[in-house]
Order: structure tokens, then C-alpha cells, then sequence
């Protein structure tokens, strides 16, 4: 059984601070027998598996139950996790990982929107835990967190050996508790970061009229409430009759893939290629937008960085190849790859990559990035006079093509 979270088709699912707490397992259950009743229970057992040589986990388990000096420590609930685990982390994919029943109740809850923790986004690059995004208004934002920045440590316990969920679990915690953070940028010096974990809540998105006519529509994210929230933007700048839009998906981590192709509709005509998505047997679906394309006719520019990532990278690669977009700024992260969430009968799921996404000219983008138009670098970004120079290269092309229409 899929758990897609109160929606029937996949989504993109995220490794952020505030969704998962995955903790170190241990050891095996008593035989192979819990596994296979596992595999039943959650309607995967019509399915071709390879076949697993359990007899090893037999042994090992029946040794320690003989051998193993203290029996008050064998928790058989704990060994089959660590077990199930362990099988999981092998394959080696950061995005696919394993949630007991506490972990999945969270994972479930944490997506709602509001969480506690510092509010960033992370992910795996070479083997290093990055950050992908802070998140608009945080903890991780106000206290200088930044795309790219790589985390040597947590809390003074090295990250080298870490999974992408064991660092999510160290950073996240209760509200009012700080964690540090060993941070190296740019190829610098090593720092310490020290921030105050909040109660957040995520905004999907702002706008606001700004000088020459132009519509300002930032997207933090796409969470579930963000086709609401945008139908609402886009109606009130409508209202404005703007000479121009820019698109702000800078930092935007990602989210729903249902998100982004809703939001896609409103700038392309129905019907329009959104995003493909490939699986294991090159097999293709095929999503197309279905919204009203109201705002199609409103010279359009978008802002990108190496923070925009996921669903973020399907609206920036769905409007520049549709439509011939520019894009301002710099490389996007690159995650290309689809998750699903398969329930098991006792509460617990595992979260799989199932598939990876094309743009519509059938472009992986996955450890790749969507390349700007224009590049604009952070750093040319002027601290004297505040003044953000993608944003002003943004405005430069998108005021040529209004005076060229």
C-alpha cells in the first residue's frame, strides 16, 4: 500500500530537517520468517524479489541469543528495525531509507508544514552532507546557513560516516535547544554555526508590486497548501495588470511534484508536457499541465541558485524549455529522482526511489542541475548598496522584452 501523504500520485519527498529522526538499529530479528511476513503484509510479495540468503541472519541471531552476555539487551523489535535498516542503507541512496512506526507517525505529521527544528533543508553530494536550502524565515536563515554549505559536524560527532537520515535525526530537535554546527563554505576555512532550534511554519510563498510594473512572486516551496496560496497570488496580481512577472525559485528546496505541475498551469496552455517521469523499465508517464494558463501572456522571467531543487527544477525546466523562459542566476542542486512511501502492516514504511524525472525535452537533470540562462553569481550581489544583482539582471532582460513586445 502507497502512502502518498492524502494524495493518490507520487510526489517528491525530501530529506529536511523537520521531516525525519532516523536512529541507528541494531542486530537481526530472530529469523527470516518476521521479513517474509513483512513483505506480505504490505502487498509487495506479487512482486519479483531476489532472493535473500537469511540463514546467515539465523545464526547470527541464534549466537547471540546464546552467547551474548547480557539477554536483557536482545530486543527483538529493535533487531528486526536494525535488520530492515541496514538491508536499506546498503543499496546506497541517501533518498532511500527505512522509518520504524514512531519515525513514520513524524514523517507523516512533520509534512503538514509546521515542525520543530532550525529549518533547513539537507542532502547528500559526494559523500558530504550539504545544505540544500535554509528555509525563508527560520532559525537556519536568520543565523547565516547557506545553500552549499557542507557540514563537517554536528554537535562536535563528525558527519563522515553519518547517513543523510542519522544527520537529519542529530540536527532536529526540540524547540529553545541549540545545536552546532561545523560548517566549511566556498572552500574556506571551517566555522562554527550555533543555532536555536523554533517551532517553524513554512510559507509557500510572498509577492508585492515592485518599481516598472513588476510583479515580485517568490515560492519558498510546495508544500500542500501551495496551489491554494497561488491561485490566490496569481488572481490579486492579475488584479494589477503587471507589465512583467519574475519568478523567485531561489532556495526553494522543493516538494510536491502534484505542486508543481498546478502551479506550471497557470503559465502554460493545457495540455502542455510538465515533467516525465522514467522508472527502472524506461518506461514513461507523462504529466501535462491542466490549469487555465491565465498567466501565459505576462512576459516572465525566473531566478534560480544551487538552492532550487526538486519540484522547483520541474516549474524552472517545464516554463524554460515550454516556453523559452530565461533563467537568471546560478545551477540549480539537481535532484532528479522520485520517491514513494510504501506502508507496512505494523506502522513502519520504507521510502523508495522509484523513478527519476525528465524535463519535457526528455533531460535528466538528477546530480546535474538545470544551467542558468544567464549567470549572476551570489557574490556579485553588491554589500554596500544591498542590492541583489540577480534580481537587477533579472529586471534588465525582463524590461527588454517588454519594450520588444
Amino acid at each position: 500500500m502507497k502512502i502518498l501523504l492524502k494524495y493518490s500520485k507520487k510526489f517528491f519527498l525530501k530529506s529536511i530537517l523537520f521531516i525525519s529522526a532516523i536512529v541507528l538499529g541494531m542486530a537481526f530479528e530472530y529469523s527470516w520468517q518476521p521479513i517474509q511476513t513483512y513483505i506480505a503484509s504490505s502487498n509487495l510479495s506479487n512482486k519479483t524479489v531476489t532472493t535473500l540468503n537469511h540463514s546467515r541472519l539465523d545464526k547470527v541471531w541464534q549466537l547471540l541469543n546464546d552467547e551474548y552476555i547480557d539477554p536483557s539487551a536482545l530486543d527483538s523489535e529493535k533487531a528486526l528495525f536494525g535488520a530492515i535498516r541496514g538491508m536499506v542503507s546498503s543499496i546506497g541512496d541517501p533518498y532511500t531509507s527505512f522509518f520504524d512506526p514512531e519515525e513514520a507517525k513524524l514523517f507523516l505529521s512533520d509534512t503538514e508544514g509546521s515542525f520543530e527544528g532550525i529549518g533547513a533543508e539537507i542532502g547528500m553530494r559526494k559523500g558530504n552532507i550539504i545544505v540544500i536550502a535554509p528555509i525563508q524565515g527560520t532559525p537556519a536563515q536568520r543565523a547565516g546557513l547557506k545553500a552549499g554549505d557542507i557540514i563537517l559536524q554536528i554537535d562536535e560527532i563528525s558527519t563522515a560516516n553519518l547517513t543523510l537520515d542519522q544527520a537529519v535525526s542529530k540536527i532536529r530537535g526540540p524547540r529553545n535547544t541549540p545545536v552546532k554546527l561545523l560548517i566549511i563554505r566556498d572552500e574556506g576555512e571551517p566555522f562554527i554555526i550555533e543555532i536555536v532550534r523554533d517551532q517553524i511554519t513554512i510559507p509557500s510563498l510572498s509577492w508585492e508590486m515592485r518599481d516598472n510594473n513588476i510583479a515580485y512572486l517568490q515560492l519558498f516551496n510546495f508544500s500542500q497548501r501551495s496551489d491554494q496560496e497561488f491561485e490566490k497570488a496569481a488572481k490579486d496580481i492579475l488584479l494589477q495588470k503587471p507589465s512583467g512577472i519574475i519568478l523567485d525559485l531561489r532556495n526553494n528546496p522543493g516538494g510536491y511534484l502534484d505542486r508543481a505541475v498546478d502551479i506550471a498551469g497557470w503559465f502554460l496552455p493545457r495540455e502542455t508536457v510538465v515533467v516525465m517521469e522514467e522508472t527502472k523499465d524506461k518506461s514513461r508517464t507523462i504529466l501535462r499541465s491542466e490549469g487555465n494558463g491565465w498567466l501565459k501572456d505576462i512576459p516572465l522571467i525566473i531566478l534560480i541558485n544551487e538552492g532550487s531543487a526538486s519540484a522547483s527544477e520541474i516549474l524552472a525546466g517545464a516554463l524554460s524549455e515550454n516556453l523559452n523562459i530565461p533563467l537568471v542566476g546560478q545551477k540549480t542542486f539537481g535532484k532528479g529522482s522520485v520517491q514513494s512511501l510504501e506502508s507496512i502492516s505494523d506502522g513502519s514504511a520504507v521510502k523508495i526511489t522509484v523513478a527519476r524525472w525528465l524535463t519535457p525535452n526528455g533531460i535528466s537533470i538528477n546530480n546535474e542541475g538545470i544551467k542558468p540562462t544567464v549567470e549572476v553569481t551570489a557574490t556579485e550581489t553588491s554589500e554596500n548598496t544591498q542590492k541583489d544583482a540577480q534580481y537587477e539582471k533579472a529586471k534588465e532582460i525582463l524590461l527588454q522584452r517588454i519594450n520588444n513586445n
